[in-house]
């Protein structure tokens, strides 16, 4: 793996470190060529041999800054929020403790480079994108992204569930907004570019966290906290490496044997690529745990009764799709559409599975994905007209750009694998 060494401010970081009580046993930050930095081993890393070691002192939460500033903010104002103030208008003389640390982390333009929360309103919009003005038209984004879609009118919802994965990027819009009416109560006079970017450091950084003594939140939003030296670790969604927290730090254990010099990862945990690409700005290239949503096309293939049975038994949404097919869910909403009522309840109870026919369940999903499949051909189409498209305008935006192709083009093996998924399924039966 390809390495280069890191400037002045990361060394002068890591001597903070140690002198704040950090143990860095065998890695160090490192500048990995076309992926940014990340942790790789510095000699050879044993299995079960604790790799860093952080105090919880050491952390920025929000029992590390004053209750005082806490306690002008409204009641319910969310911690993410609090800490983003707290790392713009808070006491300096409290935030120089933690400066060289602040010097290392990525820049508010890194994030405009690769997160769509940033990129402006236009650039989600194919036909501005070519036109040079704001219009509504083909959405650049994902429909788990955006909640938009080119090829199928999305219909209403009346019933309201979690769909994490869903929306992703409305839902982020709406808690970062949902902080800033809060602090600009307490600060109106605060620069919306500086405390986003702090909440976006927040939001893409932060560590499970509570305080000593206390119950775990209700909404783990604000079970954060950022953590210094530990934030230097990439993602994989299946990493060699335990990481545990307690009362008193978080350690970082290896799993399995490291070379010298190969790159060390830890879990953000099992999400999907579009969610890790509106959160932190990146998806994996193989993700195990990479999924799409059939929700909006199903819901316009039933019936309100239908739908209302689906929400009695608790079968309503999240109908997720992998590349090894459909999730049970799925399979549950595709066999009411010819199941009686009394054979399909008991299927869904999980009871009986009499009436229940594999090819006709699987015909009327692979006519599902069949849909994502178009939507995804279509916006592959125009996306690489447009980088095919000379010109200054479209070059200042083309990375960004590429960065939603290449989701697409994933998005679509991905669909395509799971119709094989279901042909073999078939061919077994």
């Amino acid at each position: 793996m390809a390495t280069d060494s890191l400037g002045a401010e990361h060394l002068s970081f890591m001597q903070w470190s140690i002198s704040e009580g950090i143990v860095i046993n065998g890695v160090t930050p490192a500048n990995i060529r076309g992926r940014g930095v990340g942790m790789v081993a510095t000699r050879l890393i044993e299995k079960d041999e604790v790799m860093l070691e952080v105090p919880v002192e050491t952390m920025l939460t929000i029992d590390s800054i004053p209750t005082s500033f806490v306690e002008m903010f409204p009641k319910g104002t969310p911690v993410q929020g609090i800490l983003a103030a707290f790392l713009t208008k808070g006491d300096p003389e409290l935030l120089r403790r933690w400066e060289s640390w602040r010097e290392v982390w990525p820049s508010r333009q890194s994030f405009k480079d690769t997160m769509p929360i940033l990129w402006p309103e236009w650039l989600r919009d194919l036909d501005s994108v070519v036109h040079g003005k704001i219009h509504t038209g083909q959405p650049t984004l994902p429909p788990s992204v955006s909640g938009l879609w080119n090829s199928i009118q999305k219909p209403p919802v009346d019933f309201k569930y979690e769909a994490k994965y869903q929306n992703i990027l409305g839902q982020q819009e709406q808690r970062l907004q949902d902080a800033w009416k809060n602090i600009f109560v307490v600060f109106p006079e605060v620069d919306w570019d500086t405390f986003s970017y702090y909440w976006l450091i927040l939001n893409s950084r932060c560590f499970y966290y509570y305080g000593p003594g206390k119950e775990p939140p209700k909404d783990w939003n604000d079970a954060i906290g950022l953590l210094p030296f530990g934030d230097y670790f990439n993602h994989a969604d299946n990493a060699d490496c335990e990481v545990t927290f307690n009362d008193h730090k978080y350690v970082f254990k290896a799993t399995r044997r490291y070379e010298k010099g190969e790159e060390v990862y830890m879990s953000y945990g099992a999400h999907t690529n579009d969610f890790l690409w509106v959160e932190y700005g990146f998806f994996l290239d193989h993700n195990p745990s990479d999924a799409i949503f059939l929700d909006d096309i199903i819901f316009r293939d039933l019936a309100e009764p239908e739908k209302e049975e689906l929400r009695s038994h608790q079968e309503f949404g999240n109908y997720k799709l992998t590349s090894s097919g459909p999730c049970s869910r799925t399979q549950v909403a595709a066999c009411i559409k010819y199941m009686t009522r009394a054979n399909w309840r008991k299927y869904a109870l999980g009871r009986s599975t009499k009436g229940v026919k594999i090819k006709k369940t699987a015909h009327i999903i692979r006519g599902w994905i069949e849909v994502y499949i178009k939507e995804s051909e279509a916006a592959i189409l125009t996306l690489e007209a447009i980088l095919s498209t000379k010109g200054a305008a479209i070059a200042k935006w083309e990375e960004k750009i590429a960065i939603c192709l290449d989701r697409w083009n994933q998005i679509r093996r991905l669909c395509e694998n799971a119709s094989t998924a279901l042909d073999s399924s078939l061919a077994q039966v």
